[in-house]
């Protein structure tokens, strides 16, 4: 994979808004005071050259201040839990993960082994252990092998560089068809900051949130409350919103850094901060609806919009239609079959009939009062051929509204995992 910034714009989905002041950067190194590398350590399968595999990611200051969101899976694994009960996740300084093993369902061992991480992370970051996040991602059940990990984090600490972000993506991806990263500047009151976020995802992803390592990074001066407040909010409307198998991972993990090597502040509750939270707004829905459309073996996206009186209800709705297997193999057949979205409406809300449901599908309307109405099919079907689509679902009622990004299902999903292991 290539390891420079793609050609093709990063903002490229029609449900992303990018807020005035806010200028995508190609190509661009780490924000000032970060650096990262990856390394080769032999976790991943056999490949030649040597997959990329371990990665490292540290911020120069000291006064770095950090928020984290992790998976809320009754089975987390070891680095998460690591990290979550060892770290001071509001002060974290540096990142180390591994992909190829995701070092769940390891019990005791595993337990050991994210804390060797954490250990080898702090003396190549220098700085404490408490500061530094520990994440895995890849086969579950496996015991991961700690040397191997330990080696390429000191061959990563040894060629650590604003420049290395390249090489960190690689070192973080499983079945990644893509890579999904980026650099913003957002012009605030203050002054010019970046942002960069280096994120992997394409598989095992649903609501709550997703099987996904997303970090970010930023020469800001944010207060750790002031950063766990926006990540909290963008999560809740980016990886919480993506689904493309409806399972849970065990091993979920967003981490927002704040370096503050430009200087200039985020004040709370100032226009400042409005800004750069619906920077990062963006940067975070731009990268859950790359890991929708990089689902395993798919070829669309689609965002269902739910609307309607009552708030659990319409949660139910859109996760029910995002989930179901037969309106994402309609997506991704390019086939208009509405009855699949009504069927799916009535799994999630039983006992409510007759449920006067209207469905509307990119803008054309199908089905008004649960009663089928008449529509210009073949544009239709041509609408439902292009790489996102959009359904409009109406409830009873009004107040609560909501939506989910989800991949299609198809034939390659299924050979993906079926051969995962093998």
């Amino acid at each position: 994979m290539r390891s420079d910034a793609p050609a093709i714009p990063f903002f490229r989905s029609r449900w992303v808004e990018v807020p005035e002041g806010v200028r995508e950067v190609p190509g661009a190194p780490l924000p000032a005071g970060f650096r990262a590398a990856g390394a080769a350590a032999g976790i991943k399968m056999p490949a030649h050259p040597p997959a990329l595999d371990v990665g490292l990611l540290v911020s120069d200051s000291d006064e770095t201040t950090s928020a984290a969101r992790f998976t809320r899976s009754g089975t987390a694994a070891p680095p998460v839990l690591v990290t979550r009960e060892r770290a001071r996740l509001d002060a974290l300084k540096a990142v180390a993960v591994n992909s190829g093993n995701a070092n769940a369902a390891t019990g005791r061992p595993g337990m050991d082994e994210a804390a060797r991480m954490q250990g080898a992370g702090a003396m190549m970051g220098r700085t404490t252990e408490d500061r530094v996040a520990v994440c895995s991602t890849g086969v579950i059940g496996v015991q991961l092998d700690g040397h191997k990990v330990v080696r390429g984090l000191l061959e990563a600490g040894k060629s650590l560089s604003p420049e290395g972000v390249g090489a960190f993506q690689q070192s973080i991806m499983t079945t990644d068809l893509f890579e999904k990263r980026a650099t913003v500047e957002v012009d605030l009151p203050g002054g010019t900051v970046r942002l960069a976020a280096q994120c992997k995802g394409a598989g095992m992803i649903q609501p709550s949130f997703a099987t996904m390592l997303c970090f970010v990074e930023t020469d800001a001066v944010v207060s750790a409350e002031t950063a766990d407040l926006l990540l909290g909010v963008c999560v809740k409307r980016s990886f919480d919103r993506i689904t493309v198998d409806g399972q849970l991972s065990t091993n979920d993990t967003a981490i927002l850094l704040c370096g503050g090597a430009s200087g200039v502040e985020v004040e709370p509750e100032s226009d400042g901060e409005l800004r750069f939270g619906q920077a990062l707004d963006a940067l975070l829905r731009q990268l859950a609806i790359d890991i929708a459309r990089d689902g395993e073996g798919a070829k669309r996206v689609g965002r269902v919009t739910v609307r309607g009186g009552h708030g659990p209800n319409v949660e139910r709705v859109a996760r029910a239609v995002g989930n179901s297997p037969l309106v994402k193999t309609a997506l991704y057949g390019g086939d208009p079959n509405w009855g699949r979205i009504v069927q799916a409406v009535g799994l999630a809300l039983p006992d409510t009939a007759p449920l006067p449901v209207d469905v509307s599908i990119e803008g054309v309307q199908v089905c008004v009062a649960g009663m089928a109405v008449e529509h210009d099919v073949p544009a239709l079907a041509e609408r439902v051929a292009r790489d996102e689509v959009e359904y409009v679902i109406g409830l009873p009622g009004d107040g609560f509204e909501t939506e989910v990004f989800f991949s299609d299902l198809g034939y390659d999903y299924i050979k993906i995992n079926a051969e995962y292991t093998t």
